[in-house]
């Protein structure tokens, strides 16, 4: 076991190590540069930000948009309950949906199957602009205007698709020779899907839960300023949206109230990343 650890530390040359972490820090600059960039922006006076030369660190930077943000818009706080809310209300109903159709369609041959795949791949090209229109009739005829339906029936419609294909995926990998032996033992497909599958599929799921949310969680907007004109039931991007002014855009107050909105989603993503990580990583060592 020694051996084999430092023949794999051993393997490339010290040039190549060198080369490889130059990569990587190049890759995070481009990654992390406009987060930073954000949060020093919220860290100077308004003045500041167009200063000529343009300064990079703040001078005399400060946490005062971090508090006066919310008297700029005094509902921000519902708004990102409101983007939470119907973020994980749109995930669990996508995973309970999402679930047993992946695994359908991972083990089962019935017809319609290649067609209702490729409906679903073809879904993903069109943008919620395209089908803007004919949604808000629906949900007129239906009766959602003006309500939280609105804003998570469209989500769960779009979120579908990417979410089956992605567990689909991961249920091909389980071997088929797990359930044909609780099949011989006289299990049925429910009780082999439940207690067989499920513990098994649990890392592709997780992964599919927290890229649905984080989804589901940035793409309100559209839907919220076509669908709903409460402003008890919008979203975080609408509150985001109040700060561009007609004569100005308050960009140290945006840039603090984006960094206090994703809060939630990266506290969620911070308790379940190993969750996160041991999905992605799942199957690639046998």
């Amino acid at each position: 076991m020694s051996a084999d650890k430092h023949a794999m530390i051993n393997r490339y040359k010290w040039y190549e190590i060198i080369g490889i972490y130059c990569g990587i820090a190049v890759f995070l600059t481009f990654v992390l540069a406009p987060f930073v960039e954000g949060f020093l922006v919220s860290l100077k006076p308004l003045s500041q930000l167009f200063s000529s030369p343009y300064r990079f660190w703040p001078e005399n930077g400060s946490f005062d948009a971090y508090y006066t943000m919310w008297d700029h818009v005094p509902g921000f706080a519902r708004y990102v309950f409101n983007s939470f809310f119907i973020s994980i209300t749109a995930t669990v109903v996508v995973l309970i949906l999402v679930v047993p159709a992946a695994y359908a369609f991972a083990r089962f041959e019935f017809k319609g199957r290649g067609v209702l795949l490729g409906t679903f791949l073809a879904v993903n090209m069109f943008s919620g602009a395209v089908l803007l229109i004919p949604i808000f009739r629906l949900m007129r005829i239906a009766g959602m205007l003006n309500t939280y339906f609105a804003l998570i029936v469209p989500l769960i419609a779009f979120l579908i698709p990417t979410a089956t294909w992605l567990l689909r995926a991961y249920m091909m990998r389980i071997p088929r020779e797990l359930e044909e032996a609780a099949y011989t033992d006289g299990a049925g497909y429910f009780y082999t899907f439940r207690r067989v599958i499920l513990p098994l599929a649990m890392p592709g799921i997780s992964v599919v839960a927290i890229t649905t949310f984080i989804t589901a969680y940035a793409q309100h907007f559209i839907f919220a300023l076509t669908f709903n004109s409460k402003s008890e039931l919008m979203p975080l991007p609408i509150g985001l949206f109040a700060y561009f002014g007609r004569q100005e855009v308050v960009w140290n107050e945006l840039m603090a109230a984006s960094f206090v909105g994703i809060t939630p989603a990266m506290i969620m993503i911070f308790f379940l990343q190993r969750y996160l990580v041991s999905g992605l990583t799942a199957g690639a060592v046998k």
